[in-house]
């Protein structure tokens, strides 16, 4: 069994006005993150660590921001590609692990939508997801409400060859 690990990471700006996306759920809010899709950082750190656990490099390499297609895309299109891109590697997702870092809104009632959304889209049961959720107490960019970043974990496996 070939068994490897990923990490991924993503940050974004938060901007008055903007669509808040996470996870491949809306949230009303004041803010919202900015970026050249739908800035969702949670699908975003996911994506890179599934990459990185197939040595695929990032989410940069595959969909640019420097391309005018990617421009406002749904970022569950984006983890649709990455998944299939795992999948046509003959590797499957055993779990991720993932935490979102942010001081507001408070998205622990969420969560569940979230895990059910992403557990569609790659096609693996809603328990091999976990999203956790806390605050950098006040302090840094987080912390006045001026970004959000989101951290990933993700294993993947794939029989033997």
């Amino acid at each position: 069994m070939d068994i490897r690990v990923g990490f991924g990471f993503d940050v974004h700006q938060l901007h008055d006005g903007q669509d808040f996306v996470i996870g491949g759920v809306h949230i009303e809010h004041t803010k919202g993150a900015v970026g050249h899709s739908d800035a969702d950082v949670l699908i975003h750190a996911i994506c890179d660590a599934m990459l990185g656990a197939a040595n695929l490099r990032d989410i940069g390499t595959h969909f640019p921001d420097s391309d005018g297609i990617y421009e406002n895309i749904d970022s569950s299109i984006l983890l649709n590609n990455v998944n299939g891109l795992l999948v046509r590697e003959g590797y499957s997702i055993s779990n991720i692990d993932s935490t979102v870092c942010l001081e507001a809104p408070k998205i622990k009632p969420y969560i569940v939508e979230m895990q059910e959304h992403l557990a569609e889209i790659m096609k693996i049961d809603l328990s091999r997801i976990s999203i956790k959720a806390t605050t950098s107490e006040k302090m840094g960019f987080i912390g006045r409400e001026e970004g959000i970043a989101a951290y990933a974990t993700v294993l993947i496996q794939k029989p033997s060859s």
